[in-house]
């Protein structure tokens, strides 16, 4: 990608009940770049619904389906997270989306080392799928927002040298709360920047790259629930000078509740620096 384009998580608010071609609409009247396509609760777009998607020139992302558990205790619901994954990474492709994410575990009481090696094997079951369908869409499991959930940077890091299609999804929100407070100053920021940059340098990460931002509500145990960013204390602006100093390319996803308002705070700021 050759710049860096600010995206809502799901349709704009503004869209009401109408579908894609309204909220592409808006988007390109509010001077937005894209969507990332919701699929809360399962895989599911219509026929007409994908070709409008797919026909729009705006930026396009997917988010997998929330029921998803890499390390759930009952084996079916394994194979259903890799098949909803599977199939997430089917539409990107028909839809023109250059990535999709998703919350990959919880731990469920196991320790760092299992559930790791058991994301891992699943994920190889989702990567040779996507090879043998000829399916060049980018896998980035996201990081995670509380310590029970399996995701943390270095996890997701490790995970992309072992798959040749899988990055991060880079949460800073996430990460923000999953430590109670911290990774919330430029430096810290910027060394995430260099920590993806530089173990991950054969992909050339930062010029294809995947984020979320949003305000967020945390506490000891991490995330609560997003705000809007001037509802919370999240630094956007640091994070945002550092994208730019980075010279990052790719795709922020807006996750605030007023989710265009926030994604247009986000892109003009960026574009004053």
């Amino acid at each position: 990608m050759n710049t860096l384009n600010f995206i809502t998580a799901g349709k704009p608010l503004a869209t009401g009940s109408k579908g894609y071609d309204k909220a592409f609409e808006i988007l390109k009247d509010m001077g937005l770049d894209g969507m990332e396509l919701e699929f809360v609760h399962g895989v599911r777009i219509s026929d007409d619904s994908k070709e409008i998607v797919k026909n729009s020139d705006l930026v396009k992302t997917i988010h997998a389906p929330f029921y998803i558990n890499l390390n759930s205790k009952e084996p079916e619901k394994v194979d259903a997270s890799v098949q909803r994954i599977i199939e997430t990474a089917r539409v990107a492709n028909e839809i023109g989306a250059f990535s999709i994410t998703y919350h990959a575990a919880f731990y469920m009481g196991k320790d760092k080392d299992t559930v790791y090696k058991q994301v891992s094997t699943q994920t190889k079951l989702i990567s040779d799928t996507l090879k043998d369908e000829n399916i060049k869409v980018w896998i980035r499991p996201e990081t995670t927002g509380k310590a029970t959930q399996w995701g943390d940077l270095d996890e997701i890091i490790n995970l992309s040298k072992e798959y040749e299609q899988v990055l991060p999804c880079v949460d800073f929100s996430h990460i923000h709360a999953r430590y109670n407070g911290t990774h919330n100053t430029y430096d810290e920021f910027a060394k995430i920047f260099e920590k993806i940059g530089t173990e991950l340098a054969d992909k050339k990460p930062l010029e294809n790259f995947h984020a979320h931002i949003a305000g967020i509500a945390y506490g000891e145990k991490g995330e609560k629930k997003h705000l809007n960013l001037e509802e919370s204390d999240m630094n956007y602006k640091d994070l945002l000078k550092a994208f730019k100093d980075f010279d990052v390319k790719g795709a922020i996803v807006c996750e605030s509740p007023n989710i265009e308002t926030d994604c247009k705070i986000m892109k003009d700021f960026y574009l004053s620096i």
